[in-house]
């Protein structure tokens, strides 16, 4: 491989930590909505969110088109005020993917903070404690494993995403080309030497990752 085509390895990590990041910090809040709150219509909340899991990642694509692109209200709004456009841009990549993210977050975010014991929060509030407070100190730091496992499950779903990636930021290489969408290249194209190169680094940093978290969290090589 030449020096160039090593673009789409770090232009996906770029974006599948900027994704993480935001996925994890929208997730955490959304998790706690859905684990501590009661409301009506909080099964469709849930539904929804989940959609990016059942529906095919074009479909998925065309809805953040329609939502962000350069012929929606809030598209104009964000090139207009902002000079932000999302399409066929990095900033396309990253929401597409933490869209594509969010819900491996916040399912497993949403069982540990349930599973954290409402008497010891409730305890926190007798001693005077803000919800911040007890967000903060009593049930992020008893829910971490879940929280951690859900950031990972998300940065490994950024890694690979195609679909809804490709409809949003397209595929211009050396600008938005992510890895999946270059080991689709390669195969098209014949080079079957490159795309065994990406989906060894690939198949190796999902493997070192995902390694990563399981010792974290229990301890056990």
């Amino acid at each position: 491989m030449i020096v160039s085509d090593w673009f789409p390895i770090w232009f996906t990590l770029k974006v599948s930590f900027a994704a993480t990041f935001l996925a994890t910090g929208f997730g955490l809040g959304v998790a706690w909505f859905l684990a501590k709150l009661n409301f009506r219509g909080k099964h469709f909340v849930d539904a929804l969110l989940m959609q990016p899991l059942v529906i095919p990642p074009t479909v998925l694509g065309y809805y953040l088109l329609v939502v962000f692109g350069r012929q929606s209200a809030l598209g104009r709004l964000l090139e207009d005020w902002f000079d932000i456009t999302l399409v066929f841009s990095w900033r396309g990549a990253v929401l597409a993917a933490m869209v594509a993210a969010l819900p491996l977050f916040v399912k497993p975010a949403r069982a540990a903070m349930e599973a954290v014991d409402p008497h010891m929060e409730n305890s926190a509030r007798l001693l005077g404690k803000s919800e911040w407070a007890v967000f903060r100190t009593v049930t992020v730091p008893l829910a971490w494993r879940g929280l951690v496992a859900g950031a990972v499950m998300a940065f490994a779903r950024c890694m690979g995403e195609f679909g809804a990636t490709l409809m949003v930021a397209g595929n211009i290489p050396g600008k938005t080309q992510t890895v999946s969408i270059a080991i689709y290249d390669a195969v098209q194209a014949g080079r079957e030497g490159d795309a065994n190169v990406l989906v060894l680094i690939v198949t190796l940093i999902s493997m070192g990752v995902l390694w990563f978290v399981s010792w974290i969290t229990t301890g056990r090589y």
